[in-house]
This record gives C-alpha cells, sequence and structure tokens, in this order.
C-alpha cells in the first residue's frame, strides 16, 4: 500500500505594522491609483511656479526673434506698410560695399581684441599667487572696471586720448612730442578702441582663471618641481591643462561679446574716423534706428547671427584637440 504524501502548501507572509499605542495606521488602500494623480499635481505646480519665467521668455526672447527673421524677409520701413520681399534685404545687405567695411572692421576687433584679454587676464591670474599679499585687494582693483559703467569708462578715457591729454601732455613733458590724435587718425582709433576696451573687460576673465588656478592640486605643481620643471614648463605642462576648460569658456565667452560690440566705439569715435571704427551691430542700429530701415536691419543681424554660429560651432569642434576635462 502507498502513501501519498502531499506538498505543503507555500505560506502566505503577512505584514503587520505596529504602531504606538493610541496612533491610528494610515492604510494606502489604493496606492497605484493615486500615483498617476499625485504626479499630475505636482507636473501642474512645476508648470506654475516656473510659468513666469517662460513666458517673459516667450514673450521677451523667442517671439522678437522669430519676428525679426520674419522682418528680415520684408521691405518693412519704420513709418507706413510693409511687404515681403523675399531674399531682397540680403542681397541688398551683401552688395552694400559699406557692409562688408564694418565686417572687416568687426573681423580687425576680434582679432586684436580677443588675443590681448585673454593674455592679460590669464597673466594677472597667474601672478595673483596666494604667494602675494593682499592679493584679494588686486583682485577688486582689477575687477573694478568691469563693473564701472562704460559710458563713465568712455568719459575717463576720451579724456586720456583727446589733444593735451593727459597722454598727450607726458609725452609732450618727456620726449617734446605731441601724441597722435588717436580718436581722428585712420590708423589709431581701432587701437584705441580695442585698448580701452581691454582694460573695461579684462578683469571678468582674470576672476575666472584666478580661480581655476586655485583649484589646480599642489601635489601636481609639487611633482613637477621635484622633477626639475622650471615655473614656465610647470605652468604649460601642469596648470594650463588642469585650466583648459576655464580658458575655453572665457574664449568662447569673450569672442561671442566681442562680435556685438558696440558701446565703445560707438561712444569713443561713432564710427569715425569716416568708418574705420564702424562695428557690424553700429551698423546694425543705423540701417535700423537712423535710416528707418527694419528689415535690412534685421537681415544683418541674421547674418551676424550665423557668424557668430559658426565660430562657436568651429571652436566646439576644436576643444577635443587641447581642452582637458577630468
Amino acid at each position: 500500500m502507498t502513501t501519498e504524501q502531499a506538498a505543503p502548501a507555500e505560506e502566505e507572509v503577512v505584514t503587520v505594522e505596529v504602531a504606538a499605542p493610541g496612533t491610528a495606521i494610515a492604510v494606502d488602500e489604493e496606492p497605484e491609483a493615486r500615483r498617476p494623480a499625485e504626479i499630475g499635481r505636482r507636473t501642474w505646480w512645476g508648470a506654475a511656479f516656473a510659468a513666469p519665467h517662460s513666458i517673459g521668455l516667450a514673450l521677451f526672447t523667442v517671439v522678437p526673434i522669430v519676428a525679426s527673421l520674419v522682418v528680415s524677409f520684408m521691405n518693412w520701413p519704420m513709418i507706413g506698410g510693409h511687404t515681403w520681399t523675399g531674399l531682397e534685404n540680403y542681397r541688398r545687405l551683401f552688395d552694400d560695399p559699406i557692409f562688408w567695411v564694418v565686417v572687416r572692421n568687426t573681423a580687425e576687433y576680434v582679432i586684436l581684441y580677443v588675443p590681448l584679454n585673454l593674455v592679460v587676464s590669464l597673466g594677472l591670474a597667474a601672478w595673483l599667487t596666494p604667494r602675494i599679499r593682499h592679493r584679494h585687494i588686486f583682485r577688486v582693483l582689477f575687477f573694478i572696471p568691469t563693473i564701472t559703467p562704460l559710458v563713465a569708462n568712455v568719459v575717463v578715457w576720451r579724456m586720456l586720448y583727446q589733444p593735451d591729454g593727459l597722454i598727450d601732455a607726458t609725452l609732450q613733458s618727456t620726449l617734446g612730442e605731441h601724441a597722435p590724435n588717436f580718436l581722428a587718425d585712420d590708423t589709431w582709433a581701432m587701437f584705441a578702441v580695442v585698448a580701452m576696451s581691454v582694460w573695461a573687460g579684462f578683469g571678468y576673465n582674470m576672476l575666472i582663471f584666478s580661480a581655476a588656478l586655485d583649484a589646480v592640486p599642489d601635489s601636481q605643481i609639487e611633482a613637477a618641481q621635484l622633477d626639475g620643471a622650471s615655473p614656465w614648463r610647470t605652468f604649460w605642462h601642469v596648470k594650463f591643462p588642469a585650466i583648459s576648460p576655464s580658458i575655453f569658456f572665457a574664449t568662447m565667452m569673450t569672442l561671442i561679446t566681442s562680435f556685438q560690440v558696440f558701446t565703445q566705439p560707438f561712444l569713443l569715435t561713432k564710427g569715425g574716423p569716416g568708418t574705420e571704427t564702424e562695428t557690424l551691430v553700429q551698423y546694425i542700429y543705423n540701417t535700423g534706428f537712423q535710416n528707418q530701415q527694419l528689415g535690412l536691419a534685421s537681415a544683418g543681424a541674421w547674418v551676424l547671427f550665423v557668424i557668430i554660429l559658426g565660430i562657436t560651432a568651429v571652436q566646439f569642434l576644436g576643444q577635443k584637440r587641447w581642452v582637458h576635462y577630468e
């Protein structure tokens, strides 16, 4: 006689939550059903908090950008009706010899200003090591021109550049020679604008480079010094690769802002003498607000956007060769 033994049934595990005396146990009866509703409420709250910024971004950034693109394809005088002209504004722009002059001036300004700004900023940041006493005071002094209104800076520099100004008086007292009329001379006008711009703008990049140099590990510097590396080789082979992301960021931001330069040449020289210091942004301003050709000005703005976009893209593609991310 065979006996058949039944397999034991699986035991059901029951979890009992024990609460302190006098307290009630909260029972979540439908967790799966409540989860989408909770996510939906959080989404609506997040959208509500982001709405003011999103609405402002749409009204004051996205809509004007799209509108300027549409206007660039139209003949749109400041007063009067407007008509669709297609690519006519871009054709007129490229056929205008003054346009190519201001493009050349802008490129000249960028080529002069960007390297000078970066070299001065990086040199001062490398000098302001922790060994310099009261270096925080020097940082503040070097940063003051950056936060000073450009109009005030221009007033001071006009007094320096003008005949019988400080530069001219100094040269007369030391060498017996008059200084050039910097703001009215075809050769010196752009250099005068660049010099004033470097003085007013190097403080921002200096702070970026100074903070990046402070973050370089001391162990790497000490190892290079133990290997007999000179200060120059230590900087180029240890510090420079370590701060290359900061240099790349500063280079990109300086390039973008230099292509959009307007205040310095407009206030210093009004674009003169002639058109020697007129930049692309000033050309757009004159076309739109003085000549009252908003369509042509919008086309110029989009040409400037494409130039900046292309140079930025090239920089991002080339960063792999010299920028080192840890």
